[in-house]
């Protein structure tokens, strides 16, 4: 558990899955996103994104992103 006074918790998560096309972001089918899961900073999401965009590497349809979801819940804060 993160040190509320030495560690700040900048929420990411990683999902992926096949797109519909590879110009635009739009899953092929919303029940086969693949959520990988929710991380408590950049870096521990990145290892999942690797090892998951690693494994569909073959799969030009296949993406895997990273959302940060700190931004989107607080949108005002500077932060990482």
């Amino acid at each position: 558990m993160a040190d509320s006074k030495t560690d700040k918790q900048l929420l990411h998560l990683v999902i992926g899955g096949e797109l519909s096309s590879i110009e635009h972001v739009t899953f092929a089918d919303l029940d086969k996103v693949d959520i990988v899961g929710l991380y408590p900073n950049y870096a521990s999401a990145l290892v999942a994104w690797r090892q998951k965009a690693q494994l569909t590497v073959d799969s030009a349809q296949t993406r895997y992103f990273i959302v940060h979801l700190h931004r989107l819940l607080d949108p005002e804060a500077t932060g990482a």
